[in-house]
């Protein structure tokens, strides 16, 4: 018997769409009612505001956690994002779960770095990170941006010097 894993893989994230839409909810009323930020969480947002000042190109900074809720995250001032909050954290789910397929392949293409893909409206970019809670970074950067430089030269030195 043949599985169509295309089929199977878009089933699952329906679902979890449908289970996640109350799960965001949740969270943003957690958000709301949470003002004190743990120390690893500072790291993360300080991070990800780094980032985001290292190059005027940078539209927005998020690192969610391995179930794909988004942590933390920082938009370029003045930004408006084309992405609603609730998108933004579907969007992140879905990011988590393909690098996590990708990592399936690891042991013979090596370790899966960063994904990157060209929209009409931006560029987005995904990284991967060396934490099992906090397991991908992403970006995303006007369309004139250059990304490659970007990205090796400014967002991954800065990666690296927080060891994930």
């Amino acid at each position: 018997m043949s599985i169509n894993y295309r089929f199977v893989f878009s089933d699952i994230l329906l679902l979890l769409y449908e289970i996640l839409q109350i799960e965001v909810i949740n969270l943003n009323r957690t958000r709301a009612t949470n003002c004190r930020m743990k120390a690893e969480d500072q790291v993360l947002h300080d991070l990800c505001k780094r980032i985001l000042e290292s190059d005027k190109a940078i539209r927005f900074v998020g690192i969610p956690n391995k179930m794909g809720n988004q942590m933390v995250s920082c938009y370029r001032a003045g930004l408006v994002p084309l992405l609603t909050q609730q998108e933004v954290e579907i969007f992140a789910i879905e990011s988590v779960l393909r690098m996590k397929t990708r990592k399936d392949y690891e042991s013979k293409l090596g370790k899966p770095i960063y994904s990157f893909t060209l929209y009409q409206k931006l560029k987005r970019v995904t990284i991967s990170l060396e934490s099992k809670e906090y397991p991908i970074l992403m970006a995303s950067l006007d369309l004139e941006a250059d990304h490659e430089n970007i990205i090796v030269n400014k967002i991954l030195p800065l990666i690296n010097e927080e060891g994930l």
